[in-house]
């Protein structure tokens, strides 16, 4: 008998599931917004298809879960829970993406709470499909991209050279002699990569065969990915040595990308047609791989309504309760201190004298700050030359918050053969000393040396993840999230070495730190 009853979901369960999916969207909304914003970005276009395709997959199981009881599930609780912690931690932390991938996980909390473990473990790679939807944080992102250029860039001229071209690669700059072909940010290969992913991911969703061999297809869609990418700058390479700069350019270089992509298709294609005649139980590639709608319930069965699991309840009752806390909740504003404007920074100190130059309107727009400074200082010695840049935000929010050169350097053909981090003995900002992120960086023959940190609210911070970390627990308990970045550059010029530039940073530093706490407060 237990096998011919279909289980319905009750008008009372609707409604809550409405409910929830409203206060949900009022709880993440800024995350979700973010989210589907990103998504007008070609790297993350295929968002708009991951809700669809989660519902479609989930839909396709529902002859199978309307057979089984819902259980409820105490686990399901805590990932809601884990999910409005996740909110909170965005929020605070100035990582908006961090709120999207919270809602995902109270979207799985949720079903999991309602269904219990036997139900939801049937759709769990269903709603796993909903993460390739949310960006990835943007300084992560950033770092990601930079390594796809240089590794992309690598490749590409490898191939170029096959072809007896005589090419040389500064950083993501490929010179042909000819032509400058910059590898920039839209040939990183990440506009290929995470829809490709996701499209592996599916493929290994409907691959019914051993679990090694689908994990083994999710996975190699990122070296596939990148070799792809790296072929086609490779054959851009050629194609401008023999057929000129328009090979580069325009509808052409549109089109390469979209023919590339259909490449890694059939590769993956290849892959697991290999794949299904490997091991004992070799069958076609149709026989397993193949799309299935479910049945029909039979009209003889018995029906009955679904229970209403006191752990959906529970969470329930959360949702409501936290949504009408933060709408109750006065709007929060940040602190921020007073400072001097950089209008009145100083352009002499003891031994530099400053020239200030002024940044692209663009550029301005993509750091999103709220005052900077960016100067030439001269030295006592002509060679004694320090590019300063510092750059102040009163709230840092979202895309609100500084860009790491290590993540930026790269982008205007700058090759990073080293980067440490090192101590300043005897410079203090404030009581905290002085710690930098050191680079060493190079162009077309020439050499120069970079100091830069993160100057948080009376912290020195090198590292991207702790900013983040301060930036959270200092919205928590000082109401504050202002901070700024420190960058010196300084050229090493022919007979020096990188002392000459350590020694001239460490002495403009030296007269630096003493005034800084009046622009950048602690």
């Amino acid at each position: 008998m237990s096998d011919r009853v279909i289980f319905k979901m009750p008008a009372i369960i609707w409604a809550m599931i409405f409910v929830l999916l409203s206060l949900s969207w009022f709880l993440f909304e800024q995350g979700i917004l973010e989210m589907i914003k990103s998504w007008e970005r070609e790297e993350y276009s295929h968002g708009y298809l991951i809700p669809m395709i989660s519902i479609f997959l989930v839909w396709q199981k529902k002859d199978v879960l309307e057979k089984i009881p819902f259980t409820g599930s105490w686990y399901g609780v805590m990932i809601v829970l884990l999910g409005v912690v996740l909110y909170g931690i965005g929020t605070l932390s100035a990582v908006i993406d961090i709120v999207a991938y919270g809602f995902v996980v109270t979207v799985m909390g949720v079903c999991l709470a309602f269904m219990g473990y036997s139900a939801f473990k049937i759709i769990f790679m269903p709603l796993a499909i909903l993460l390739f939807m949310v960006p990835l944080p943007g300084f992560l992102y950033q770092t990601l991209s930079n390594e796809l250029q240089l590794i992309s860039s690598m490749i590409g001229v490898w191939f170029i050279r096959l072809f007896d071209i005589s090419v040389f690669l500064e950083g993501n700059i490929i010179d042909l002699g000819v032509y400058k072909l910059q590898v920039v940010e839209a040939c990183s290969g990440l506009r290929y990569l995470f829809p490709f992913m996701t499209l592996g991911f599916i493929a290994a969703y409907f691959f019914k065969v051993d679990l090694w061999k689908r994990i083994l297809i999710f996975f190699s869609t990122i070296p596939i990915t990148i070799l792809m990418n790296s072929l086609r700058i490779g054959i851009i390479g050629v194609t401008v040595e023999y057929w000129g700069v328009k090979m580069a350019e325009g509808i052409l270089h549109d089109f390469e990308g979209w023919f590339m992509f259909m490449v890694c298709m059939a590769v993956l294609i290849l892959e697991m047609s290999i794949l299904t005649k490997i091991g004992k139980d070799s069958r076609p590639l149709v026989q397993v791989f193949g799309l299935e709608l479910p049945d029909s319930s039979p009209a003889d069965n018995f029906r009955t309504e679904r229970l209403v699991p006191n752990q959906f309840i529970i969470i329930f009752m959360i949702i409501v309760t936290v949504s009408v806390s933060m709408y109750m909740l006065p709007e929060r504003v940040d602190l921020i201190p007073d400072r001097k404007n950089f209008y009145s920074f100083p352009k002499k100190f003891d031994h530099w004298i400053g020239n200030n130059t002024k940044m692209d309107q663009k550029v301005l727009d993509s750091l999103n700050l709220d005052d900077y400074i960016m100067s030439d200082y001269l030295g006592n010695k002509r060679q004694d030359l320090v590019n300063l840049y510092i750059g102040y935000y009163a709230t840092q929010r979202a895309d609100k918050v500084p860009h790491s050169p290590k993540a930026c350097i790269p982008g205007g053909g700058w090759l990073i053969t080293n980067a440490s981090e090192i101590l300043l003995n005897g410079l203090h900002v404030g009581d905290t000393p002085l710690s930098v992120n050191r680079m060493v960086i190079e162009k077309s023959g020439s050499k120069k040396l970079v100091y830069y940190w993160l100057q948080q609210r009376g912290r020195v911070v090198t590292n991207q993840w702790a900013v983040k970390l301060y930036l959270l627990l200092d919205s928590i308990y000082k109401s504050r999230t202002d901070g700024a970045l420190v960058r010196f550059i300084t050229p090493i010029h022919p007979g020096e070495d990188l002392t000459d530039g350590d020694k001239r940073l460490t002495l403009f530093a030296s007269e630096l730190v003493g005034i800084l706490p009046e622009y950048v407060p602690e």
